[in-house]
């Protein structure tokens, strides 16, 4: 699987997400500190934007229904068995910009 470049890591806000629908694919790309982290933009519960909430001690927080999503392993904290996928993560410098990629199944 090649890294795609999602957005510039400027493009993105201290402790909010930032959507990014790359071929197919709908995602949430997250700034907490220095990580950045990127998963699946949807909900299983009511199909919400998780970039459209908040972070909060490291989950992705859902603006429909403020069900936690850790950043790291995308699962729901406190309810075992429901998840979203998370991907992995590198910033890219190129051309004095800073390139936030992931690495995407299928490209």
């Amino acid at each position: 699987m090649p890294w795609v470049s999602l957005c510039e890591k400027s493009e993105l806000v201290q402790g909010k997400g930032k959507h990014v629908e790359m071929d197919g694919f709908r995602l949430g790309v997250f700034l907490n500190g220095e990580k950045i982290s990127v998963m699946d933009d949807i909900c299983p519960h009511a199909g919400a934007s998780l970039s459209g909430g908040y972070i909060d001690d490291g989950c992705a927080i859902c603006p429909r229904h403020f069900w936690p999503f850790d950043l790291e392993t995308g699962k729901l904290r406190g309810m075992g068995g429901v998840q979203v996928s998370v991907y992995p993560v590198r910033v890219l410098e190129f051309e004095g910009k800073q390139l936030v990629q992931a690495m995407l199944p299928g490209f």
